[in-house]
Parts: structure tokens; C-alpha cells; sequence
């Protein structure tokens, strides 16, 4: 925890020159005015992440209660800029919705922000010394989202993870004080296998957008026409390119797992779930034989339950052969 009055800058460029208090300022997500105090910016990114649905716990009960505000305001900061990539209703000030989100980022590094999400962004970056790099890392995934719409190889997909989903575990992990770089690379394999997990899910919603996060060398490979998966047709070929493309993510998925074993036990546990759900939706999608471009497969609220009771018992045997 950084006991000092002011968090360490990492480099952070002093902010713009325009004051948020001022007639200028106009915040990007349309977050009401305020005034904002700590307990009701958290409570704001609190119901952000309690509404919007995941395939993963977002700050579940398994963390210690003082952390799960901190993961809240992470997920509420990452999700919001996500919105701005994806959601219609930024169409056409994506970017300069971007630019802003950046620049209250950088100020909320040097001063109290009058923005729900960056004062309690603040208050979590000064208690776990957090430095700006994912955050920043998050924002470069979000902007190639709004050019990039197909990947050549597996190894560029890997590269747009990099960004858009290593980030997201390595904050989780800093808020728990772990800083060792071998957590870290468990961390990106699960967090890189649940972003590509995610893209075999909303197969039915990227391709009309005219995305496409199936690389091009797996598609030339099995064989599917581009043309196939805009007509949505589920084609033996395009099967077994989907039977490929889970069999990875899940190698991935078990590349990260020994990460659950080696963190304290409320991490531990989420962590666990979290695994769960992501391997829950590629079951799901085998389950389903692969028709995926008809419609989105999601877990349901038994689902989810089953998949933190499985975690409970995990953690439960764990805890009996003295491996927690």
C-alpha cells in the first residue's frame, strides 16, 4: 500500500491544460456530475459490474471484501471503454471518447478526478500502487478495435491480446499485491483464453459487424470461405476449424491453471471460477456442435452456479490435502 499523500506518477505526462470543473468538461459516458465523494464513486462502478453480463465473477464474494470495491472499479473503467468501441450509441465519437477516457486517466494519477469511475480508479491506484501501464495497454486493444477487423495468423490475435486481455489479469493481480513475473504469464494464458473463448462466442454478433477473429491462415486451412460464415452456414469444414479453435483455447486455458495453486485462497478461488466459466462456455459451444453463427451461446444463472459450487468443492479438497 503506498502510504505516501500521492501515488507514484510511472512516468505519467502531467494532465491536460483544461480544467474537468470547467464549461469543457464533458464526460464522455455521460456519468452525472455529482458531486462525487469515494463511498458513492464506488458504489457507481459497484452496479456497473453487478448489470452487465460476464462469463466470469466480477469481484465475487470469494474475494476479501476490501478488495472487491478496488476489482469494481478496474472492471468499471475497462468496461466503459469497451462500450465506447463497441456500443451504438458512440458511433461516430468513438475515438474522441477514447482520447477523453485517456486523458482522465492520466489526470487521475495527479489529482481527484470529478468522475465517478476515476475517483475511485484513484483511490485503488494510490492504496496498491498500480502503475498506468495496462490501463493505457486496455485503451491501445479498444482503438485497434474501432481499424482492425481481421487477424492474418493465430500469433497477431495473440499480439491484440497482449492489449486487450493480459492487462485485465495483471491488474487483478497487482490488487492483490503479486508483482512475480511467472504469476503474470499464468495470468495471460487464462486471460488470453478467455478473450479468444469470448470471440468463438460472438461469432453470431462480430461476423454482420464485419469482424472476424478467426485468423485468416485457419481459415484458408480448413477451407471456409469467408462467404460461409456471413450466410452463417455450418459447413463440416467450418466445424472442425471451431473443434481446432476450442481444442487451442483450451490448451491455453490449462497452460494458465497451475495460477489458481499459487495465489491466497479468496484469489485462488475466484480465480478458479473464472477458469470455470471459461471452459463452461467452450463446453457449451462443443455442446451445441459448433452452430454458433446462428445465435450466442451464454452460461445461465444455473450455470453459474454450478461453476462456484465446483470451485467451493476444488478449493474444499485443496484445503483437505494441504495444498491451500
Amino acid at each position: 500500500m503506498v502510504s505516501a499523500t500521492e501515488p507514484r506518477l510511472f512516468c505519467v505526462p502531467p494532465p491536460p491544460a483544461d480544467d474537468e470543473t470547467g464549461p469543457r468538461w464533458n464526460p464522455p459516458d455521460g456519468a452525472p456530475p455529482g458531486p462525487w465523494t469515494i463511498e458513492t464513486a464506488y458504489r457507481y462502478c459497484e452496479r456497473m459490474a453487478t448489470t452487465h453480463y460476464e462469463n466470469f465473477p466480477v469481484a465475487s464474494r470469494f474475494l476479501p471484501s476490501h478488495l472487491r470495491p478496488n476489482v469494481m472499479a478496474i472492471y468499471a473503467y475497462a468496461r466503459t471503454a469497451d462500450d465506447f468501441a463497441d456500443e451504438p450509441r458512440y458511433e461516430n465519437r468513438r475515438v474522441d471518447a477514447l482520447d477523453r477516457w485517456e486523458q482522465l486517466l492520466e489526470a487521475c494519477y495527479h489529482r481527484d478526478v470529478n468522475h465517478p469511475v476515476f475517483l475511485a480508479l484513484r483511490d485503488t491506484v494510490r492504496r496498491h500502487n498500480i502503475p498506468i501501464g495496462p490501463f493505457k495497454a486496455l485503451l491501445t486493444a479498444f482503438r485497434m478495435d474501432l481499424t482492425k477487423k481481421r487477424y492474418t495468423t493465430f500469433n497477431e490475435l495473440r499480439q491484440y491480446c497482449l492489449h486487450s486481455a493480459h492487462p485485465v489479469g495483471q491488474l487483478v493481480l497487482y490488487v492483490h499485491g503479486h508483482q512475480e513475473p511467472q504469476l503474470h504469464r499464468y495470468s495471460d494464458e487464462i486471460c488470453a483464453a478467455l478473450q479468444i473463448a469470448n470471440f468463438l462466442q460472438d461469432l453470431s454478433v462480430d461476423t454482420p459487424r464485419g469482424r472476424c477473429y478467426l485468423p485468416e491462415e485457419d481459415l484458408v486451412h480448413f477451407g471456409v470461405p469467408r462467404e460461409d460464415l456471413l450466410a452463417g452456414r455450418h459447413t463440416r469444414a467450418f466445424k472442425d476449424l471451431m473443434a481446432f479453435s476450442v481444442a487451442r483455447c483450451r490448451a491455453m486455458f490449462l497452460r494458465g491453471r497451475p495460477l489458481i495453486r499459487k495465489v491466497e485462497p479468496g484469489l485462488s478461488m475466484e480465480l478458479e471460477a473464472t477458469w470455470r466459466g471459461g471452459m463452461a462456455i467452450l463446453q457449451r459451444i462443443e455442446d451445441l456442435d459448433y452452430e454458433v453463427l446462428a445465435f450466442r451461446p451464454t452460461l445461465e444463472k444455473k450455470d453459474m452456479a454450478g461453476i462456484a459450487i465446483r470451485s467451493l468443492f476444488s478449493f474444499g479438497r485443496r484445503f483437505i490435502r494441504g495444498e491451500v
